[in-house]
């Protein structure tokens, strides 16, 4: 016997309480058979004036995460799928590792996450010059460009929106980022790619495509796909980009 609307996959999903984008995008992408179950990780809207403030805020996450963690397994998820960016890509492409390895040691399952599933869609489309856009103070921005350089990739221009909270994050609007977009798509870039999972852009990301002609990632659409397809599940889905359309 298996879940009768979950019968293909139960992902549990870990995103900070402060998080108003993660569970309507990924319910959006979601699949027959697929069933999101959302656990919140317990932290206060602090304000997010510099990189003290944002080091805070990573510090508080990784405090109340294995609560968050632990509350979600109860449901037998067959997946723990992280609705966080930032501290994925903490500290560089060793620690997103560390990170995986101990939350899949803790959990006894699966784990996707933003960092890995951005890697992943790059080598899918052969990418190598990156155009990044975060909401992040500058410390936020360093830690992403140092993955990506770590992991062989070359970060041509970042553009940080420096969100003031976490929550105001979503407050972000398609206009502020399409004016992203088009300010990181510099000559040389390959791609495209958004960090910051309370930043709602998957749908903006998959119409920018048709504008630039390259790949435009959101990492809640690169984080639900890598999901999808680690879990062994194969339906591609339109207007949320190349990568769950075509991979």
């Amino acid at each position: 016997m298996t879940d009768s609307l979950g019968w293909r996959a139960k992902f549990g999903v870990l995103v900070p309480s402060t998080n108003t984008s993660v569970q309507p995008e990924f319910d959006s992408m979601r699949v027959p058979g697929v069933t999101n179950h959302i656990s919140r990780i317990a932290i206060p809207n602090i304000a997010l004036n510099n990189d003290d403030d944002f080091n805070r805020l990573i510090e508080l996450i990784q405090a109340a995460q294995i609560q968050a963690v632990d509350s979600v397994m109860s449901c037998e998820p067959d997946r723990i799928v992280l609705g966080i960016s930032a501290e994925t890509f903490w500290d560089g492409y060793k620690a997103s590792l560390a990170l995986k390895e101990s939350l899949e040691k803790h959990t006894g399952l699966p784990v996707s996450m933003g960092s890995d599933a951005c890697r992943r869609a790059l080598d899918l489309f052969g990418a190598k010059k990156l155009g990044v856009i975060t909401p992040y103070q500058p410390v936020g921005d360093r830690n992403v460009v140092r993955f990506f350089e770590e992991c062989g990739y070359s970060v041509v221009k970042i553009v940080g929106l420096k969100c003031e909270s976490p929550v105001r994050i979503a407050h972000v609007s398609e206009a502020r980022l399409k004016d992203a977009i088009l300010e990181v798509n510099q000559p040389g870039v390959d791609a495209i790619i958004q960090v910051g999972t309370n930043l709602a852009m998957a749908r903006l990301a998959g119409i920018a495509e048709s504008w630039l002609g390259k790949p435009v990632i959101a990492i809640n659409t690169a984080i639900y796909w890598e999901a999808l397809r680690s879990s062994g599940i194969p339906d591609r889905l339109e207007g949320w980009g190349s990568l769950l359309a075509r991979h």
